[in-house]
């Protein structure tokens, strides 16, 4: 029998706190399955939030505190883990930041902004800077940092979700940095690409009715969770768990990607707004 690997319960709040889950729940004499019992997750979600590696979901953490007669302690305490593990980003986007480590796949609909897991550290300060004019700069370097560290997601050997992004055009066409910084960040869509870690789409702007006219989603799935729907204003972001209604904002997305152009087309189109950028020039939009 393999020896069980302990937990370091002083290397982080989210190691306690989960090596403090794992010990209620063998101390009750519990299995990973019968804990689980009556949940909506599985063993592998458990077991990364037992090692710290994952966030405790508040519906979860009330499961804890019931099937362990915790009085509360789980519930009570998520709130920390969540501080603890959200350094450079915003308290409602603690869900996604977790999830997209776990997720199978991410799917995006970004009409205003490169989503952040694509963005390079000069357009990241930028779009921070245009949101929270007045702050100190290792704020904003401290932002621009974890906005980066998401992106590793891309480079891990283990666990790479499969990645499906629509931009919309105004985003290739219409500038937000100087034209070399717009190259490097074209080429930083082009580069993931072209190594097979994202496929890329591209809505037209003469495409003026379509299913997400309202705003941006982001959509993820896994194997040991429900799936989720994510969408962002500028000071706020809403994330539903809803299993029908995430399937509602599913079909919405299907037929957004429908009616984009198709991955190849629109990887030249990224390509040749690149190459007009290096040469100081603003690519053509195509009406």
């Amino acid at each position: 029998m393999a020896r069980r690997t302990d937990i370091d319960g002083s290397m982080s709040v989210p190691t306690f706190y989960g090596k403090e889950l794992r010990w209620k729940r063998e101390a009750a004499g519990m299995s990973l399955e019968a804990f689980l019992e009556g949940s909506f997750y599985g063993k592998t979600y458990l077991s990364d939030i037992e090692r710290g590696e994952r966030r405790m979901p508040l519906d979860l953490a009330r499961h804890a505190d019931r099937k362990l007669n915790t009085d509360g302690f789980f519930e009570r305490n998520c709130e920390d883990v969540r501080k603890a593990r959200r350094a450079g980003h915003a308290e409602y986007f603690e869900k996604v930041l977790d999830a997209e480590k776990h997720a199978l796949t991410i799917e995006e609909w970004c009409p205003m902004l490169f989503p952040g897991l694509l963005q390079t550290p000069a357009y990241a300060r930028a779009v921070i800077l245009a949101g929270l004019p007045l702050s100190a700069d290792a704020e904003v370097e401290e932002k621009v940092s974890a906005r980066m560290a998401r992106a590793d997601l891309f480079e891990a050997d283990h666990h790479t979700p499969e990645y499906w992004v629509i931009l919309h055009e105004s985003l290739i066409t219409d500038p937000l940095l100087a034209p070399q910084g717009m190259a490097e960040q074209l080429d930083r869509i082009v580069e993931l690409a072209e190594r097979r870690r994202i496929t890329s789409q591209v809505l037209l702007r003469k495409c003026v009715a379509h299913p997400f006219m309202t705003g941006s989603a982001k959509i993820m799935t896994f194997a040991d969770a429900p799936p989720l729907f994510y969408t962002e204003a500028l000071h706020s972001g809403d994330t539903i768990d809803d299993p029908a209604l995430v399937g509602d904002y599913r079909k919405s997305y299907d037929r957004l990607r429908a009616v984009a152009l198709s991955p190849d087309a629109s990887l030249d189109m990224i390509k040749a707004a690149a190459e007009d950028y290096r040469n100081g020039k603003r690519p053509d939009r195509l009406e």
